[in-house]
Formats: C-alpha cells, sequence, structure tokens
C-alpha cells in the first residue's frame, strides 16, 4: 500500500491537508465523486504516459481525456499510456489510487487546465479509498507541476465554472 508516503508527503509539506480514507473504493472517476460527494469533473485523475524517453503524470479534471492532438502539439509527440504494472512501478501507487504525491520515482508532473474550473479537486492519495480536497494551484505548486493544456472535456459534461 503506498498511502504512507502520501501521508509522509503531506506531513512535510502542507501538514493542514488530511489525507481522507473510505470505507468504499474510489478507484474510478464515478466510485471517488459519491464517496466523497462531488461533481466528477472535480475528481482529479491522475494518468501516467511515457512520451518518448520521457514518463510523466498529468492530472486532469474526472471528465476530461487526454487529447492527443493539443499533447503532440504542446510536447512535440505523441503518448502512451503506460500499463498498469509499469504505473505501480514508477509511481508507487496502484491503479486506482495514483496521484502526484508521495512518489517512488521523481516525475515531471502537468496540471491540465480543466482542473481550473474548480476551486477545489479530489485527486487521489496513495490507495483505492484515499483522497484529498485541495485547490487545483496549491496542488501544482506542492508538487511542482507545470500547468498545460492537453486535456479535452467530455461533451456531455457541464462543471460548475469559478464564479
Amino acid at each position: 500500500m503506498s498511502l504512507q508516503p502520501v501521508r509522509d508527503f503531506f506531513a512535510a509539506n502542507a501538514p493542514e491537508i488530511t489525507v481522507i480514507v473510505t470505507a468504499e473504493s474510489s478507484a474510478t472517476v464515478a466510485l471517488a465523486a459519491a464517496a466523497y460527494d462531488v461533481e466528477p469533473g472535480q475528481i482529479a485523475k491522475t494518468i501516467c504516459i511515457r512520451a518518448g524517453e520521457v514518463t510523466a503524470l498529468v492530472v486532469m479534471a474526472g471528465t476530461s481525456r487526454l487529447d492527443n492532438r493539443k499533447f503532440r502539439d504542446r510536447f512535440g509527440i505523441k503518448p502512451r499510456m503506460l500499463a498498469g504494472d509499469e504505473v505501480v512501478a514508477v509511481t508507487g501507487h496502484p491503479i486506482g489510487g495514483v496521484c502526484p504525491f508521495g512518489l517512488a520515482t521523481p516525475l515531471p508532473i502537468y496540471c491540465d487546465e480543466s482542473l481550473r474550473l474548480y476551486d477545489e479537486v479530489v485527486p487521489a492519495a496513495g490507495a483505492t479509498n484515499a483522497a484529498v480536497r485541495i485547490a487545483p494551484d496549491h496542488m501544482a505548486k506542492l508538487t511542482g507541476a507545470t500547468w498545460v493544456d492537453v486535456g479535452q472535456i467530455q461533451a456531455d459534461e457541464n462543471p460548475t465554472a469559478k464564479a
């Protein structure tokens, strides 16, 4: 379980943030939205990609998908999603618990602009039933993430935008 490295990360970098552990799984966007009583878009999903020789994390709104054209325009290469065992090996987190905190390996982290539709997002926290509540800009600052526009919000989603 990779919950402890995430707790250690927050203890060292943002002790005001509490890791929330639920009895039910929050391993998918739908399960997480129900478990934490938020809109699906507020679930900050973390995907692990490889672009050439670089492995990186992209954190985006739960209702967004990685847009390969935007990614290629931004980085000059097409991304490839890592297989589950590769994700666990580089992040130290299980599928459904992958997050940009307490990583087993230092990785470049990118936050997609789709997260900025919300004042608060809920990324996983190293386990399939753990998460944190955090402002997107605070998450980016804590993780040293770079903001990018590589996501595509799904047409059926109508997020609540900031006022």
